[in-house]
């Protein structure tokens, strides 16, 4: 924890993600990169100079049979007020509309459901719990798939609903958030999606494992690119 603990600290400074007086909500599915945010961040809390609050919030997505329990439970030992906003994301999804490709609408519908929970806690920023590992894989969805060269922002603004999305794992990898849940005990939960493990995304993260195996350094390489803003050439 010591590792994503600077490497948090260091995204938050270089992309100035939290002021002083902030309510950050964190939005939790369970998975083991949101969970590992949560804790990452309430350990923040204790000696980040700006003083902040934290919320988590999940969006259930109304998959039956999905404990969610454990997360009750992590919060309250850590202190941290939790918040549960059942929906019928999965009905609409999957019964009703009958997608062939549903994570698009799925993630649209999360986030709006998301948004409009932290403006009626009245909290102004929302922390989501992608990493580095996140970021290449994004950018080569984006390659592949829409032909285009872009990732998400470590810091974005919405200007609709005034809220700020923070991404203070920006700087941590995949293997440090695993490392992190099995030497803290962190609960995780497995997601009920049957999406899950098997969409693109999950192709193009099995695709990069093999060019690591090849290219050991390939990783790192292509975190420095992301961030070299002053060397990129393109075509136009």
């Amino acid at each position: 924890m010591k590792q994503i603990l600077g490497a948090l600290r260091k995204a938050v400074s270089d992309f100035d993600m939290i002021q002083d007086g902030d309510k950050i909500v964190v939005g939790i599915s369970g998975g083991k990169d949101s969970m590992a945010l949560l804790y990452a961040l309430k350990l923040f809390q204790r000696f980040s100079p700006a003083k902040f609050d934290l919320y988590g919030v999940t969006i259930d997505m109304g998959f039956e049979n999905f404990d969610l329990s454990p997360i009750y439970e992590f919060c309250s030992k850590i202190d941290v007020p939790y918040k549960v906003v059942r929906t019928e994301i999965a009905k609409i999804v999957f019964d009703i509309r009958k997608e062939s490709n549903p994570c698009a609408l799925c993630a649209k519908m999360r986030r709006g459901a998301l948004h409009n929970t932290v403006k009626e806690l009245g909290f102004n920023k929302i922390a989501l719990g992608h990493h580095s590992d996140d970021a290449i894989e994004t950018m080569f969805l984006n390659m592949l798939y829409e032909g285009r060269v872009a990732t998400f922002k470590p810091l974005t603004y919405l200007d609709r609903k005034d809220i700020h999305n923070i991404r203070p794992f920006v700087y941590v990898k995949e293997h440090q958030v695993i490392s992190a849940v099995r030497k803290h005990d962190i609960p995780v939960l497995k997601s009920p999606c049957p999406m899950d493990k098997n969409t693109k995304r999950e192709e193009v993260k099995q695709m990069l494992n093999q060019i690591y195996k090849t290219i050991p350094e390939g990783r790192d390489r292509l975190l420095t690119a992301i961030r070299n803003k002053d060397n990129f050439e393109l075509w136009w």
